[in-house]
């Protein structure tokens, strides 16, 4: 019997890659062989990506009150798929020039909800959707004070109309629990805190 648990493929090889749709964002088609699990090389396939800029997600947090600030925004994707395509969502942006994560963090905390954010934490890194798309998120915790923090954001020319909410630590998880937060970031990012919180207020507190 054939040992495929020590087996681990690395080789692609890229036949062709065409350009179907380029605007905002790309559509490549790839044909491509890649390596077996149980060794040689698959037949030609053919792959659709959807290339999108890398992101970064923030959820801003305040570990004094134990309070973080989420944004609602109406999202298209989210159209037929729900009964209310306002989403609650982090604070998100592309990076889209030549910047490193950490300032999109920081940038977009302003733009989008007016929060000066004092230090950063790294969550984790991920592929929200691999098998169709490029994108790579950045998944940042920001310190910030929630005092007066609130109302409309968002860039005119951007086309964004936000409204920035507090909500307690554990009125947030709950949402997460009961369907009403319902978009991947958002949800990582929550039970990333619930599982590190003590440490977090620990070192910000």
């Amino acid at each position: 019997m054939t040992d495929f648990a020590n087996a681990t493929p690395a080789t692609v090889d890229v036949v062709k890659r065409e350009r179907c749709y380029e605007g905002f964002y790309k559509l490549d088609r790839l044909h491509l062989r890649h390596e077996l699990f149980a060794g040689g090389m698959s037949r030609e396939i053919n792959r659709e990506v959807f290339v999108r800029h890398d992101a970064v997600c923030l959820l801003p947090y305040d570990p004094q009150r134990d309070e973080v600030v989420l944004l609602e925004q109406f999202r298209v994707g989210a159209m037929g798929k729900t009964d209310n395509p306002w989403l609650v969502e982090l604070v998100a942006g592309l990076i889209d020039k030549a910047e490193v994560p950490e300032e999109v963090a920081h940038r977009e905390a302003q733009e989008e909800a007016g929060l000066d954010i004092q230090a950063l934490w790294p969550m984790t890194k991920y592929f929200p959707s691999p098998g169709g798309s490029n994108e790579f998120v950045h998944l940042f915790l920001g310190r910030c004070s929630t005092e007066g923090v609130g109302g409309l954001h968002g860039l005119e020319e951007e086309a964004e109309d936000i409204r920035v909410t507090v909500w307690a630590f554990e009125d947030a998880l709950q949402a997460v629990r009961d369907g009403r937060i319902a978009n991947a970031a958002s949800i990582i990012a929550l039970q990333w805190l619930a599982l590190n919180r003590a440490e977090v207020r620990g070192l910000w507190s």
